[in-house]
């Protein structure tokens, strides 16, 4: 059997392993910016600005899948963050 320094083994699994980020339920009709970009994957501050600007000027989201008219979301990551995504208080969308 070969072992293996666990220095080594830590610095494999950090590197091989996807990144991930700490995400929570984040209403997308009250969230400031920081907080979707910091929430929502695939969506970075750039994007999480034209949510929030998208929103002041046309008012709350009524489905998620309006996410759509924001420029620069598409299908995949709306899909990617449904499970994230509440419209009101922290209680994340069906599925």
């Amino acid at each position: 059997m070969i072992k293996l320094n666990p220095f080594i083994f830590a610095a494999i699994l950090i590197f091989t392993t996807p990144f991930s980020f700490a995400a929570e339920v984040v209403n997308i009709n009250t969230a400031d910016a920081a907080a979707l970009s910091t929430n929502l994957k695939g969506i970075g501050p750039k994007k999480a600005k034209a949510i929030v600007q998208y929103r002041k000027k046309h008012g709350k989201f009524k489905s998620a899948d309006d996410l759509l008219n924001v420029p620069g979301i598409g299908p995949k990551t709306l899909n990617e963050n449904k499970k994230w995504i509440a419209l009101s208080g922290k209680k994340p969308l069906k599925k």
